[in-house]
């Protein structure tokens, strides 16, 4: 079923995970968070999330518990953000937050350079039966994520200190 409905549910996780974070945000006493959607995904990113003077282009992966996932593909688009980053969430069977993967800098710095992995192939292959290089996304392994253990954490990474 996740293959089949795999933009449905990653759209929930996406909303599931903004609800959480603003939430737990307005917990800790912070409501000057901004949320602007991509309508679609040309510019490598999903949503923008605002925050004092951090302004992040984030990049939404999700995984099942368990899923296999060893590389993630992103768009150079992305590194050319001001503060790109990548959240690879891991969801439970009922999408349920499970845990975090990051890739990015530090709040208001760039992706780390995308040049340094291997260049992307497209997942079906051409009218011969090619799978072509797509010269503008890179493979990134999921070993170059760090593991977030918390949405603290995240919103940490993301903005820095919150009060």
């Amino acid at each position: 079923m996740n293959s089949i409905h795999s933009t449905l549910r990653e759209r929930i996780v996406e909303h599931v995970f903004v609800g959480a974070a603003l939430r737990r945000l307005w917990q800790r006493g912070v409501t000057d968070v901004e949320v602007l959607r991509s309508e679609f995904d040309a510019g490598g990113y999903d949503l923008v999330m605002s925050h004092g003077k951090v302004v992040r282009h984030i990049q939404f992966k999700t995984t099942s518990l368990g899923g296999k996932a060893a590389n993630t593909k992103l768009s150079l688009k992305l590194a050319a953000k001001p503060s790109g980053c990548v959240l690879w969430i891991i969801v439970t069977p009922d999408l349920t937050l499970h845990s975090f993967l990051w890739f990015g800098g530090e709040p208001g710095e760039p992706l780390p350079d995308l040049n340094e992995f291997r260049t992307a192939k497209h997942t079906k292959g051409n009218a011969e039966g090619t799978k072509t290089e797509r010269p503008n996304h890179r493979v990134v392994p999921r070993g170059r994520f760090e593991v977030l253990d918390s949405l603290d954490v995240v919103l940490e990474r993301l903005f820095g200190p919150i009060a």
